[in-house]
């Protein structure tokens, strides 16, 4: 008997995590794994590239997890530089070009595996492709920006946007020896934020010496004789660049699957069952940056471009794939980062996420320490909550702070999967000593002060 063959469309992190783990379930003899990567590398974190750029990751290959070779020993025919440009759902096959010979083929496959992942947002203003403006979103793109930063004539550096990639790019830039101007069409940096926390971001990258424009909206980009960017324009002002990053966001890399007739979400994702299985077709999966997932909290679905979703969504599919089981059951929106010593985080739904679902809530901020006050090194915080109107539901937590402020937002992600009113959420049995926490960690703080809130409005 013939064996089956599996093919996927994307080298990285969704796509070999499935490729790897339906070979765990079943050998070559019953599995042929074909997988196609259009790129040069596979398996990395995306999300180390601020890091490597900014000089604390010393090599590129430090953020690779698994490289083709290696991949190749596990009995996976991995063809890299090789893109596909169409899908045939019907006949069950796809088109392939080899980016460097341009040579085209078909490949048969019984079941697929789409994990084409996201793209930077790169707007349609003049300049936007001229040399020095870089997206990063790959390590490619990464190694283009190091490079275009020991070209720069200047060390001045524009960031576009203010989101995750954006605040991580500015320090990346600042740590390079850059002066670095971020600027953000919105009232704040962090629109993951609500603006009030914004706020407490914004003022500590000004203390830090990163000038933040909010209300900017970019107009193009201005080239020099050579080509080379030399400023970007807003509507009402002009800011001198030798390098421009954008970090506007990402958008999901679907247009493959929409030209196939593949179901796609009101965010532009695929959209999938709880089996990670593509709606509607039987032998077709799909993971990672390029689907729309099922937000718990909201009960909405959502686009999230983050590895840790990806790789739980390939293991899920090769599972599957593979003759076993497992489902995704959706995400709660836990997000963290950083900006030079400024700990960012972020778990379930904002005011206005809450507002568009029509849920009534109330919400509370608290300043407190990481440690005990009085132990040595105690560094500020403030936690905001939201929780549902009169039910006590958590419904969202934000922490901006200082060493040890971002990971305590788990406390949160874990009370939010399990539906935990904010009162139950104050009883928790968390770890306490001064090095590590005062008395009444702030997460508890925050939840004490709004459950009192939701007992008021209870009475009212």
């Amino acid at each position: 008997m013939a064996a089956e063959r599996l093919v996927v469309i994307g080298g990285d992190a969704a796509g070999m995590s499935a490729a790897s783990q339906a070979r765990r379930f079943r050998g070559p003899d019953e599995l042929d794994i074909v997988a196609f990567e259009r790129g040069h590398f596979t398996s990395y974190s995306a999300c180390g590239i601020p890091y490597w750029v900014g000089g604390d990751v010393g090599q590129r290959d430090d953020l690779i997890a698994r490289t083709p070779e290696e991949h190749r020993e596990r009995a996976i025919d991995l063809r890299m530089r090789t893109e596909v440009t169409e899908i045939d759902v019907a006949g069950q096959r796809v088109r392939a070009v080899d980016r460097d010979s341009g040579e085209a083929s078909w490949t048969g496959y019984d079941k697929l595996v789409i994990a084409t992942g996201a793209r930077p947002v790169r707007p349609e203003l003049p300049g936007m492709d001229a040399a020095g403006v870089h997206g990063v979103q790959t390590l490619g793109d990464g190694q283009a920006l190091l490079d275009s930063l020991d070209r720069a004539p200047g060390r001045r550096a524009v960031v576009v946007g203010a989101g995750y990639i954006g605040v991580e790019m500015a320090e990346a830039m600042l740590k390079r020896g850059f002066e670095v101007t971020v600027l953000n069409r919105g009232p704040q940096p962090m629109s993951t934020l609500d603006p009030d926390m914004g706020r407490l971001v914004h003022e500590a990258m000004d203390g830090m010496g990163i000038t933040t424009v909010s209300g900017a909206e970019v107009t193009g980009v201005r080239t020099g004789p050579d080509g080379r960017v030399t400023a970007v324009t807003t509507d009402g002002e002009t800011y001198p660049a030798d390098v421009v990053v954008l970090g506007i966001g990402v958008t999901p890399e679907t247009a493959l699957a929409g030209a196939a007739g593949l179901p796609l979400g009101s965010h532009g994702g695929l959209l999938t069952d709880p089996s990670m299985r593509v709606m509607g077709h039987q032998n077709i999966w799909a993971g990672g940056d390029c689907v729309e997932v099922l937000d718990l909290v909201s009960g909405r679905l959502r686009h999230i471009a983050l590895g840790t979703h990806a790789n739980k969504h390939g293991q899920v599919i090769g599972a599957n794939v593979g003759g076993g089981y497992g489902t995704f059951p959706g995400v709660v929106g836990t997000a963290v980062s950083k900006v030079c010593d400024l700990e960012i985080a972020r778990t379930g739904l904002r005011e206005k996420d809450a507002e568009a679902v029509g849920l009534r809530f109330v919400t509370a901020t608290v300043k407190s320490t990481g440690r005990a006050g009085y132990y040595p090194g105690a560094r500020p915080m403030t936690v905001k909550m939201l929780a549902e109107y009169r039910t006590g539901r958590l419904l969202g937590v934000q922490i901006v702070g200082r060493e040890g402020a971002a990971k305590r937002v788990d406390i949160a992600a874990v009370a939010l999967t399990a539906r935990m009113t904010v009162d139950q959420v104050t009883a928790l049995d968390l770890g306490y000593a001064p090095p590590f926490s005062p008395v009444w960690d702030p997460v508890l703080v925050a939840a004490r002060k709004v459950n009192a809130a939701v007992r008021e409005a209870g009475s009212a």
